[in-house]
């Protein structure tokens, strides 16, 4: 089993993407594509940011969310938005979980987040930006996840 699951809703930019299949290939942890992508999977530079590391990283693609989470209803599905209060560093992960993040221009829905509020993170920012670079965010969250379970 990878130690961690990380998965981007409608994400729109390939770079991010590219980004996040090389970090979670260099982490063992698995990538799930949810919804209608931005961009192609065959995008120059969504390979280029992936580089190799594609078949590493265990890319799945879902079409819905709530098809992800059926077909695993036992693991904790974790939410990251700029609009709750509660630290990503405030919980303790363990292996198996997902790391829920939503699209670089919408983020996640506000209904999905509304009913999951006990599972919906944020990552501390000044007051007056808007957010993180996408994976840039991942790599915050996925890396603390992995240093509590002693870098499984």
């Amino acid at each position: 089993m990878n130690p961690f699951r990380v998965v981007l809703v409608e994400p729109q930019i390939p770079q991010n993407t590219g980004n996040i299949v090389r970090l979670c290939a260099c982490t063992g942890s698995e990538l799930y594509l949810v919804g209608k992508l931005g961009f192609r999977l065959t995008d120059k530079y969504l390979k280029r940011a992936g580089l190799d590391y594609w078949s590493e990283a265990g890319v799945k693609e879902y079409n819905t969310l709530q098809e992800l989470q059926a077909k695993f209803p036992d693991n904790n599905f974790y939410y990251l938005t700029t609009k709750v209060q509660k630290r990503y560093s405030d919980i303790e992960y363990k292996e198996g979980d997902f790391l829920v993040f939503g699209s670089e221009t919408k983020g996640l829905d506000e209904n999905l987040i509304f009913n999951n509020k006990d599972k919906c993170l944020t990552i501390p920012m000044k007051e007056d930006q808007r957010s993180l670079n996408l994976s840039n965010s991942v790599s915050i969250v996925l890396y603390e996840a992995i240093r509590q379970t002693d870098f499984l």
